[in-house]
């Protein structure tokens, strides 16, 4: 990873060649780092619950009634743009609220606010901005779906402080990133049962599993400065941790699988998404930033697995 100055209009933990720079003039990279659009991680890690739980509801309804795949596909579409756009308002809230940290922090000090380049008012706007088009896809859902997207915006007003009152932000962040468990099975029937609050929780351990390889990049500087993170309560017996967080996790994505009647394929699905993360927690070095970074990036390919594992289990139920 290139540590990139203010003056290149870059920021130290971005990629210097991703598509964004490409495409967009250079007046508007500060807006796509503030969104994080050059690091699409993040939409995604936050859009696989979503699309879990559309997939589970289309489970459901291939065993209990029919199944309309126009449906699936438009939610599927809607679920994508609103990852990107609430990713984007939720990291540019963050940043906003974090500005003071992010300037003590080696690795975000570049970002744009800290840096100048954008000011607290264009932040705001371009937030609303990105708000206002989440807003727009959560109202092509039903009533109950809108209600309960409107409700998630308490947990992600929270999650930007509980670094500062917590050793356990990332277990705000599950709260938050983990809402679209809940999110594809009210669309799809207008009401919530137990398999989607069991995927729900078993997508927030795996959150705070994920997330407590990413804060390990910056467990120094979070020390000097007083910011908590679950990386620096577990330290040394982190692998400890993540063994019984993932595993959990694995636990309650099967069962959430169960309780559907959902076949075979999404079992398989889960088994492998178990493998990667075994595979995660035996090679992680802690102290090694650059390798908990790729690590944690890794973990878009556990939600690919998880959702093809429910995607061909539809397939095998409509057999």
């Amino acid at each position: 990873m290139q540590d990139m100055s203010t003056d290149t209009g870059r920021v130290a933990d971005a990629p210097s060649d991703n598509l964004a720079y490409r495409l967009l003039p250079p007046w508007l990279w500060p807006y796509a780092q503030l969104a994080r659009w050059d690091r699409p991680i993040g939409w995604q890690l936050l859009m696989w619950p979503c699309w879990w739980s559309t997939m589970l509801a289309a489970n459901a309804q291939t065993v209990s009634g029919p199944l309309l795949p126009g449906l699936v596909i438009g939610h599927l579409l809607l679920f994508f743009i609103g990852a990107v756009a609430m990713r984007g308002a939720g990291c540019t809230y963050n940043d906003l609220v974090d500005h003071d940290i992010d300037m003590k922090v080696a690795r975000t000090r570049s970002r744009p606010l800290p840096s100048g380049r954008v000011t607290r008012m264009q932040a705001k706007i371009f937030m609303v901005a990105q708000a206002l088009v989440g807003l727009i896809v959560l109202l092509q859902f039903n009533l109950y779906a809108i209600v309960l997207g409107i409700c998630s915006l308490a947990v992600v007003a929270i999650y930007p402080f509980a670094k500062r009152f917590t050793d356990w932000p990332q277990f705000f962040l599950g709260l938050a990133f983990s809402w679209g468990a809940l999110m594809g099975w009210a669309g799809a029937f207008g009401d919530l049962g137990l398999a989607p609050l069991v995927l729900y929780a078993g997508a927030v351990l795996w959150t705070i599993g994920y997330d407590t390889l990413y804060a390990h990049q910056d467990k120094e500087d979070d020390a000097l400065i007083g910011v908590r993170s679950t990386a620096r309560l577990f330290g040394d017996r982190t692998k400890g941790w993540l063994t019984g967080i993932y595993a959990a996790a694995l636990v309650l994505f099967a069962l959430s699988i169960w309780l559907t009647g959902t076949s075979w394929p999404a079992y398989i699905g889960v088994a492998a998404a178990g493998a990667m993360l075994a595979w995660q927690i035996a090679v992680v070095d802690i102290d090694d930033g650059a390798q908990c970074l790729a690590l944690f990036k890794s973990n878009n390919r556990v939600g690919l697995a998880l959702f093809l594992g429910l995607w061909a289990g539809v397939g095998t139920n409509l057999v």
